[in-house]
């Protein structure tokens, strides 16, 4: 038996996860267009993605995060994203619904942010917030 290939069709790096972020922005009341963002900025939806700080998968949490978001396995892309979305959730929540502040505790912590009562000085916050922004805004406008 022989196989030819023909053919090559590349799928888009979000497309295996849009049901995926669909079911996670469902479950926590979150803009799809969120957590796709965030998984771009975070991993280039690179579920098997690792930091040099350790932080894992899709969403890039660290493992004292997922474990107290109940996550078993890190990699695993489903426990990854719902609790990657819980966290952005709860964010969401302790800042009042703004998101700026939600995605600086995402990158810098929750602590940080409330320390400084704002996005905290440090440029790769600063610079994540606004990449993250731009990706929402781009992901509106596409659709994707």
């Amino acid at each position: 038996m022989s196989v030819t290939i023909d053919n090559f069709e590349a799928v888009p790096p979000p497309a295996p996860y849009d049901d995926l972020i669909l079911e996670a922005a469902t479950a926590y009341r979150l803009e799809p267009a969120l957590i796709r963002s965030v998984i771009e900025a975070e991993s280039q939806f690179n579920a098997s993605a690792v930091s040099g700080a350790g932080a894992g998968g899709l969403m890039q949490l660290m493992p004292n995060v997922a474990e107290s978001l109940g996550v078993i396995n890190l990699l695993d892309p489903r426990e990854n994203v719902m609790a990657g979305a819980k966290l952005l959730r709860e964010l969401l929540d302790r800042f009042n619904g703004s998101l700026p502040l939600a995605l600086a505790g995402y990158n810098a912590g929750a602590t940080a942010v409330a320390r400084f009562g704002r996005i905290p000085p440090f440029p790769e916050t600063q610079a994540y917030v606004k990449k993250v922004t731009r990706l929402m805004k781009k992901s509106r406008e596409t659709g994707a």
